[in-house]
This record gives C-alpha cells, sequence and structure tokens, in this order.
C-alpha cells in the first residue's frame, strides 16, 4: 500500500470471517426467543449480506477486497466456537494471504480435541478465547492441554479477549450477552505468560478499557503483544480523556514497536474492510513522528513474523 511512509505491506491482525454458517447460528439463537427466523431475515435487518455456503468463495471475496485495497495480507476470525472449517476453507484457498484463527470455548467437552484439529491438520494459526463470553478464567487447568498446542506448534499464537466485551451484532439483533467481566482482567495473564514462555500471547484493542492493566502486563512479560484493531471506544473510560496518539505512545513506550499489531476489526459486507481505522491509526502514529521502518513493523512485519514462527 502506499503511505505517507512510502510503500507498506499491510497485514491486518484482526478481520473477522463472518460465514454463513456465523449468520445460521444467530439465527438460531435469534428462533429461541420466540418467532423462528432464518439467516437471510437475520442479514436483512443488519442490511449486511449473506455469504454463499462455499467458504471458498467468501474467501475469494475478501482477498478481492484486500487487493482492492492494496493490502497484502490478513488474518481471519471464525467467529463462533466450531466454525473453525470455514476457515481452514479459506486459508486452503488462499494460503498466501489469508492466515486462519478460531474461536474457542474451552469448557467445551470436545475442545482440546477441536484446538489439535484446527492448529495441525487445518492449518490455524490463531486460537481465540473469550474468557467473559464463556465464562472462564485464563488461569483454568482446561487451558493448559491448550497452551502446550500452542506451544508445540511455533507460529501459532493465542488471543485472548480481554476488557469491555460489546458484540455490535447482538445488539443490533436484540440477542442477550450474558458476559461475566470478572473473567476479563489481563492481569489474569501474568502468570500464564510467565509459565509459557514460548507461546506468543495476543490482546486486541490495547485491553479494551484495562489500558494501565495491558501496560503492567506487558512490561512484566515479553511474550505478550498488543493489536491495535476496532474504533478503540473504551477510549471513552479513561480518565482523564485521552486522544488515540497518546494510546499509541504509552503503548510504544513499553512494548515497543515489535510487539504491536495493527488490526482493523473489519467483519462484513458489503462495508469490506474498513480503511477508517487504518487512516486514524496511520494519523496518530504519524503525529508521533515513527519512521518507515517502525511503520512497516507495525503494520505487517510483526504479524507476519509471529505466524512463520520466528
Amino acid at each position: 500500500m502506499n503511505t505517507s511512509w512510502g510503500t507498506i505491506a499491510i497485514s491486518d491482525a484482526h478481520v473477522h470471517f463472518f460465514s454463513r454458517r456465523f449468520f445460521e447460528e444467530l439465527a438460531k439463537q435469534k428462533s429461541a426467543l420466540g418467532k423462528p427466523v432464518t439467516a437471510d431475515s437475520i442479514v436483512e435487518t443488519l442490511g449486511w449480506e449473506l455469504p454463499s455456503s462455499n467458504n471458498a468463495d467468501l474467501a475469494k471475496r475478501w482477498v478481492a477486497e484486500l487487493d482492492r485495497r492494496q493490502v497484502s495480507h490478513a488474518a481471519l476470525i471464525a467467529s463462533v466456537p466450531g466454525d473453525e472449517d470455514s476457515v481452514g476453507d479459506a486459508v486452503q484457498s488462499f494460503p498466501d494471504r489469508i492466515d486462519g484463527y478460531f474461536m474457542l470455548n474451552p469448557l467445551a467437552p470436545d475442545a482440546v480435541e477441536r484446538c489439535r484439529r484446527a492448529v495441525g491438520i487445518l492449518g490455524l494459526r490463531g486460537i481465540c478465547l473469550f474468557p467473559a463470553m464463556h465464562q472462564f478464567s485464563v488461569r483454568d487447568k482446561c487451558l493448559e492441554p491448550i497452551y502446550q498446542i500452542a506451544a508445540a506448534t511455533p507460529g501459532t499464537v493465542v488471543f485472548v479477549h480481554m476488557g469491555v466485551l460489546s458484540v455490535g451484532v447482538r445488539h443490533k439483533l436484540q440477542l442477550p450477552s450474558k458476559f461475566d467481566m470478572s473473567f476479563s482482567n489481563p492481569i489474569e495473564l501474568h502468570t500464564v505468560a510467565l509459565s509459557h514462555p514460548q507461546v506468543r500471547f495476543v490482546i486486541p484493542h490495547f485491553g479494551a478499557g484495562y489500558f494501565r492493566e495491558v501496560l503492567m502486563l506487558g512490561d512484566l512479560v515479553p511474550n505478550v503483544y498488543l493489536d491495535t484493531s476496532s474504533s478503540n471506544s473504551w477510549i471513552k473510560y479513561h480518565t482523564p480523556p485521552i486522544g488515540l496518539s497518546t494510546i499509541f505512545r504509552q503503548a510504544l513506550n513499553v512494548y515497543g514497536t515489535e510487539r504491536l499489531l495493527f488490526g482493523s476489526d473489519s467483519s462484513f459486507f458489503p462495508r469490506g474492510w474498513n480503511a477508517e481505522i487504518f487512516h486514524a491509526q496511520s494519523a496518530a502514529l504519524k503525529e508521533l513522528n515513527i519512521g518507515t521502518e517502525d511503520a512497516r513493523a507495525v503494520f505487517g512485519e510483526n504479524l507476519r513474523g509471529l505466524l512463520s514462527g520466528k
């Protein structure tokens, strides 16, 4: 992509792969509340597009969108538990452009088996944990085999959503979000990361409201990375008020340019890749006068290095 730093190969660390199964799961949950609905009616309500049942078609749509936006590579996240095959199909279709992440509920009876298959057979690179959503502590012993799988597979990251968890699509559909924020403090990861130094942990959205805590965590353990994705609306909780450039400045002071991963949190069509997030973050980093090499690291090289096992 042509940027104010020159040409940079952009790698997006946070793009949701909303497969047809994702919308069918939402329809199932909505139907359980009363009148039956379909995936078609769900996307009609949202004003979005319903992908075909062929996951390779959705992958092709994403690659065309990345091409249009001059984005070199993206990590696509299967965004409901059990949907790892959909993003696996995408990776198989475009292995040079896409890496696959998958959501895992570690409390599910088949969690370890699913994780082993997703990483070892499907070749997915991100194990996504949502402690508040599925109500577990990252220190729970049930996570130990998951961390061991990640440690034994270079190029695999454990993505852990901490902080405020607000799923916009659920709000629009008036679906309940029975999350428990008591599991959302990044400090929970301290002993876990120390005990698993070979595992690379990624926390999205600068900790989503736990910015001070995520800075402390990153200062204490070197194997935690920050994903910069989304509009970072959690900033409204910060006292005193701060802007995105200040967030970046403080994150860079602790994590350096080596442990920040650009992410857009893009998700649905017809919007496609959320270029506004890229422009806002570029402007914030430009305000801090970071150089070309540092910009290349944050906007792409760090993610590619992580997922290649470096």
